[in-house]
């Protein structure tokens, strides 16, 4: 058996910024918080995996690329141009644009 992900944590500067940005992408992020622990937001996506939004906190923001299927790429990159993101490449079934922590996510549908 290979390995396989469950679980990707994103510690980001801007929890509210962050979430509404992986939002615009259709991300159904959840808030979240387990005792006094702080308030993150997370979303179980359709294989199963978790992904997670936590504040940074202390430590440095989560440097990372990743790489996402959308539905519909131009209605996502619409909706990450509303939050004035940066949209580094576009064409007809990808496109590259940058989360608030400054992170390259590729989209392809």
């Amino acid at each position: 058996m290979k390995p396989s992900l469950f679980l990707l944590v994103l510690y980001v500067e801007d929890i509210e910024a962050s979430r509404e940005f992986y939002a615009a992408l259709g991300l159904g992020l959840v808030r979240e918080q387990h005792g006094r622990g702080p308030v993150h937001y997370s979303v179980t996506l359709d294989g199963g995996e978790v992904v997670e939004l936590y504040p940074r906190g202390a430590r440095p923001a989560t440097r990372v690329r990743l790489g996402l299927t959308v539905p519909d790429i131009d209605a996502a990159i619409e909706s990450v141009r509303q939050l004035n993101s940066d949209i580094r490449a576009h064409d007809d079934s990808s496109a590259i644009v940058v989360d608030p922590d400054g992170n390259s996510i590729e989209l392809r549908d």
